[in-house]
């Protein structure tokens, strides 16, 4: 990668695009651009191979089946394996953040093979389903203000040793297992519940994947008067008495 420069790569947007996760790669490129960056954005389909050379890589969430069927074909693939082996950042969310795990639960109710990018297995809840919006505190050490996003899965997700929780939550149920975690996240990967989508309500967490993409520490300030009426609006919804 150029010091101008960013290579985007939004996954199989035909099997994970369900809940308007593709909003994510537009407010990444968009957040990019603003900074004078020159951005190439990849929009890889399921029968197309993943490229090793991205500098970061998006995957949305999906239905039951279609998780499925990414997870058969991003195993047999190996590109993100590879780019990830590289030093690219991965930011998944909802399905997407199942399948970088050890395992999960296929639309078959069989435990199916996950990438192992991330240190937690996945099984499906026997509870109510988690639906509504979400408030945590991303771990400090990230440097990010509260997290707002919507929840929509039946998944509970089980950290091991080696990933960190994302975020608290203060208010809806996370990862789904009752110890408030949402989300986890290692040096490089990143998994969330939260669609919204999650960036357009956390531009915050954009910023984020593209500064350690760039490895710089700081960005160039950009208006964000438009993100920040949108979180205070969720915010303050999420916050209102049912």
């Amino acid at each position: 990668m150029s010091d101008n420069s960013l290579r985007l790569v939004w996954i199989y947007p035909d099997l994970l695009s369900t809940y308007g996760d593709q909003g994510n790669a537009l407010v990444v490129e968009r957040r990019a651009r603003q900074r004078g960056l020159d951005v190439a954005r990849l929009d890889v389909r399921s029968d197309q191979p993943i490229p090793t050379s991205g500098d970061i890589y998006l995957i949305g969430g999906g239905e039951d089946r279609p998780q499925r069927l990414a997870a058969e074909r991003l195993r047999r693939d190996g590109g993100l394996h590879r780019a990830v082996g590289n030093g690219a950042i991965v930011f998944s969310v909802c399905a997407g953040y199942q399948i970088l795990g050890h395992e999960f639960i296929n639309d078959l109710g069989q435990r199916e093979p996950g990438l192992g990018l991330l240190d937690v297995v996945s099984v499906r809840g026997e509870g109510e389903r988690c639906v509504g919006d979400v408030l945590g505190d991303i771990d400090p050490r990230l440097g990010l203000p509260q997290l707002t996003g919507f929840e929509n899965h039946q998944g509970v997700t089980h950290l091991g040793p080696t990933a960190r929780p994302f975020a608290q939550v203060r208010l809806g149920k996370g990862n789904g297992t009752g110890d408030g975690t949402e989300g986890a996240y290692n040096d490089t990967v990143f998994g969330t519940y939260m669609h919204g989508p999650v960036l357009a309500r956390n531009p915050q967490i954009a910023d984020l994947l593209l500064k350690l993409a760039l490895d710089v520490n700081a960005l160039p300030p950009i208006d964000d008067r438009w993100y920040e009426a949108l979180r205070g609006e969720r915010i303050s919804a999420a916050q209102q008495p049912a």
